[in-house]
């Protein structure tokens, strides 16, 4: 006798059966129809036990349960003799996948993509799951601008209740954006407007930046910068009313069409401050409004005004405060006044200080970086600086730095500081090259973060044509609590210059040296250091007489005990990626008078970075340097100063600008001025990598003394360079064209550094 045949379609589940159905206690449960699922399996997901009393109810809530696991595609439910059989049909399992025609994508990847929405082999097969996957594929192609994307899927029933699936892909061209038409403006023309936008026509430079691939989300941003350049220039009713996007019908071309409103010009007609005076004055808060009545209204200026006002309430610990500009609009004359209402809210103190993701780096090396203290009133500058100086470490690829509201309280915060590790030590053997030295092998084994304390020791070994150096040094950042340094040095340095443009001589140096550093504030630090040097001296037959005077002078060997002092002050925001701030570095090195060596060199660097736009970056360098002996005696000529090449002036010969012996061969000298412009920006498409960065620059340096004044030798030149922290090391390439070259000078256009030489 059948109590019931429920048909495994769902709607009809929720239907009132035209039948009759008298309730029975379940005497037993058997199950048919399996053939991959085990009846445990079954029995767990069914809500029907042995001696239940099952009815109408009960039956279609048992199918339910059962269709809501996914194993099956047909459940009945019968009844013989008390006895429950639950007839089951499973879906069948996946035995194959397979992706024809796509280039776009790895195959990998879409497999992986694929198995995260329940198609992979040996899984139940869903229909559900291969329409979503479809529908995720070609979304995937339109979002790259492929929209004439064809993609058809064919399941094929095998032995064993299996399928196989195989997805056959189209994925014709890419579609063009073929024209952008703006609609409604006066005051800028299309062009101009145009030219704010990232989404473009087809270019010269489109198969890179891929600009002319129409995307929606590309599309809102370029509206907001629209809108954000009327709203600078003072349109306050400024609208995009519409965007139209429409596409040919081979799908091949793309046309986009913005109509937009601009409105009447706004100017500011006048300025109030509102808010408690006792916390932050309204003249002061005035003073960090940069608007001024009459001038044209420029939404970048409210904002920054805001931004100012809320940096200088942070600095006394007001982490919530609301500062907003209230306009007062006058249509008939295009005035607006505002009113900026500052809510400075609780005074606010740092509860936790958390840090995490530092697996190898201590905590307390990152905790002594902090200048924000725990249980301290909130300080925005702190905060700020404390990241700074984490991210100068160098010990890790990524810094970030979140302030949260303590839940339940309005005046706690706590900051969350997480960080990426990357590797601080590594053990190498390989070769670097460079257009001024050659071929180059290295070695060296270097922990910059040694067992995580944050100090350094590195032993390396750097071998060339013209520099030989092997050096071991140690540093303890933190040898005190207050953050004086202690560092010792040892190197062996052999310089040969006859392959080069420097007056031919040999040299080999060896040394060694105690440094000590002591802080000054965040950014500001001076260092002493004592060290002692040997060196001697090799000439050739076409060495120049002045180096031969110097041998027969003081002899092939020289010992110096080498006093120096240096000074440092560094506020760049990032020393990886840097788009603004200064350095300053100067540096004095004597010799003790007690060896047979008397003279002294100074050195000042100055770099001023200064951020043009998001993207742009102007930098300007100055270098200065100035050596001189004393007690009647010479600077020694492997003392002097050079210039040319990479990291002076680029577009001429390493060490070829100033004196010259009658070989045209470089003598160096005891002055030296250095001065670089550039502007440095992201290659076209990549702004967000920062592993590669292009400059257009401008050099000017100038090698002088001996009788030389510095415009006798000053020289220019100008060009392209990019930089490219590349997988085998940082490169640096190079473009120069001298400006000025005369008679006798060395030139080298093309110049470039790889590897341990950056």
């Amino acid at each position: 006798m059948k109590l019931k045949h429920l048909a495994g379609l769902i709607p009809l589940l929720y239907a009132t059966s035209a039948i009759a159905i008298e309730p029975f206690e379940v005497k037993d449960i058997r199950v048919e129809g399996i053939q991959r699922t085990e009846a445990g399996t079954v029995f767990s997901y069914l809500p029907v036990r042995v001696g239940d009393k099952l009815n109408e109810e009960d039956a279609a809530a048992a199918i339910r349960a059962l269709f809501s696991t996914g194993f099956f595609k047909d459940v009945r439910l019968e009844m013989q003799q008390g006895v429950l059989i639950v007839v089951v049909r499973e879906r069948p399992s996946i035995a194959s996948i397979e992706i024809n025609g796509v280039k776009d994508f790895p195959k990998d990847t879409l497999s992986e993509n694929l198995k995260m929405v329940g198609l992979a082999d040996g899984r139940i097969f869903d229909k559900s799951a291969l329409d979503k996957a479809e529908q995720e594929l070609k979304r995937q192609y339109v979002a790259r601008g492929k929209y004439g994307v064809s993609l058809t899927t064919t399941v094929t029933e095998l032995e064993r209740n299996r399928v196989s699936i195989v997805f056959n892909v189209v994925e014709g061209e890419t579609s063009k954006i073929k024209q952008i038409n703006i609609i409604g403006n006066e005051t800028f023309s299309e062009k101009e407007l145009k030219g704010l936008m990232q989404l473009d026509t087809p270019n010269w430079i489109s198969w890179f930046t891929k600009n002319d691939q129409y995307s929606k989300q590309k599309l809102s941003a370029d509206l907001e910068v629209i809108r954000s350049y009327y709203l600078d220039a003072g349109y306050l009713e400024f609208s995009v009313d519409s965007t139209q996007v429409s596409i040919s019908p081979n799908k091949e071309h793309i046309y986009i069409t913005i109509n937009i409103s601009e409105g009447a010009k706004y100017t500011v007609s006048n300025i109030e401050v509102s808010g408690p005076e006792k916390i932050l004055s309204h003249k002061e808060a005035r003073e960090l409004i940069k608007a001024e009545v009459g001038d044209v209204f420029s939404r970048k200026v409210m904002t920054d005004s805001i931004t100012k006002i809320g940096d200088r309430l942070g600095e006394d610990g007001y982490a919530f405060a609301n500062i907003n500009a209230v306009p007062d609009i006058d249509k008939e004359k295009h005035e607006v006044g505002f009113t900026y209402v500052i809510d400075p809210g609780a005074r606010a103190y740092v509860r936790h200080i958390d840090i995490t993701g530092n697996t190898k780096t201590r905590d307390a090396v990152i905790r002594r970086e902090f200048r924000q203290m725990e249980s301290a009133w909130y300080s925005a500058s702190k905060i700020k600086t404390s990241k700074q100086k984490v991210d100068r470490l160098d010990f890790f690829s990524e810094v970030n730095l979140e302030t949260l509201p303590v839940p339940g309280s309005n005046d706690q915060i706590d900051v969350s500081l997480s960080v990426k590790e990357k590797s601080t030590g590594n053990f190498s053997i390989g070769a670097g090259i460079s257009s001024n030295v050659g071929l180059v092998f290295n070695g060296s084994v270097t922990q910059r973060n040694l067992f995580g304390t944050g100090n350094s020791l590195s032993a390396q070994v750097n071998t060339g044509k013209v520099n030989k150096v092997y050096s071991v040094s140690y540093t303890n950042p933190y040898y005190t609590d207050n953050g004086m340094s202690l560092g010792f040095d040892a190197y062996t340095r052999d310089v040969n210059t006859t392959s080069t443009a420097i007056s031919s001589f040999r040299s080999s140096t060896l040394g060694g040296g105690i440094r000590l550093g002591i802080p000054i504030s965040d950014f500001e630090s001076t260092t002493y250091g004592l060290s002692a040097e040997q060196t001697k001296l090799t000439l050739f037959e076409n060495s120049t007489l002045q180096l031969q005077k110097f041998v027969d002078d003081f002899g092939p060997t020289t010992s110096n005990l080498l006093g120096s002092v240096g000074w440092s002050r560094d506020n760049r925001d990032s020393v990886i990626y840097t788009t603004e701030g200064t350095v300053q570095r100067a540096f004095v090195e004597v010799a003790v008078p007690i060896t047979s060596q008397q003279f002294y060199k100074l050195t000042y660097e100055h770099q001023w970075f200064y951020p043009i736009s998001k993207t742009f970056t102007f930098f300007l360098n100055g270098e200065a340097g100035y050596a001189e002996g004393y007690g009647g005696k010479p600077v020694p000529f492997f003392k002097n100063f050079y210039a040319g090449g990479p990291g002076s002036l680029r577009g001429f010969n390493p060490f070829s600008i100033g004196p010259r012996d009658i070989n045209n061969n470089s003598l160096g000298s005891t002055r030296r001025l250095i001065g670089n412009a550039e502007v440095l920006f992201p290659l076209p498409g990549m702004a967000k990598d920062r592993s590669v960065r292009l400059s257009a620059f401008v050099d000017a340096g100038s090698v002088f003394g001996q009788g030389l004044s510095a415009s006798d030798s000053l020289r220019y030149s100008t060009g392209l360079a990019i930089t490219w922290i590349s997988p085998v090391g940082p490169l640096k390439v190079s473009v120069g064209v001298p400006l000025n070259k005369q008679s006798g000078d060395k030139v080298q256009p093309f110049q470039f550094t790889l590897g341990s030489l950056f």
